[in-house]
């Protein structure tokens, strides 16, 4: 199965606690892409979901993400410092829109990353 992705590789010193400043507005655009948690309903269980994955970046250490069945994941690979947006279904413009917005806000956090967009990785 082929899928497409927009990579965030953690360059330099930066590291899981430095993107605890924009981490919540990250994943929130990944659950309103995906239609998650999104109802006044659900902010309850969205703010538990956001507040546990920023423990894990609080101690530097790997955060979940949401690597559940939808549209786009939020994937943090065991045993390299990145991050990426994956899709099996979706387009890759989409893809790349979305990375493109998470790119200005870990540039304005002055996170040091590097992007490779439009890998193809099969599973």
């Amino acid at each position: 199965m082929k899928s497409n992705s927009y990579h965030f590789v953690l360059q330099d010193k930066s590291d899981y606690k430095d993107l605890a400043p924009v981490f919540p507005d990250i994943l929130k655009i990944i659950l309103s892409e995906n239609g998650h948690f999104v109802s006044p309903e659900e902010e309850e269980s969205r703010e538990m979901f956001i507040e546990l994955n920023m423990a894990d970046l609080e101690r530097n250490s790997k955060p979940e993400g949401y690597n559940r069945k939808a549209l786009y994941r939020l994937v943090f690979p065991i045993g390299r410092k990145e991050f990426y947006i994956k899709t099996y279904s979706g387009k890759m413009s989409d893809v790349k829109r979305i990375g493109e917005m998470i790119s200005e806000m870990l540039s304005t956090a002055k996170v040091k990353f590097e992007v490779k967009e439009n890998l193809e990785m099969d599973f």
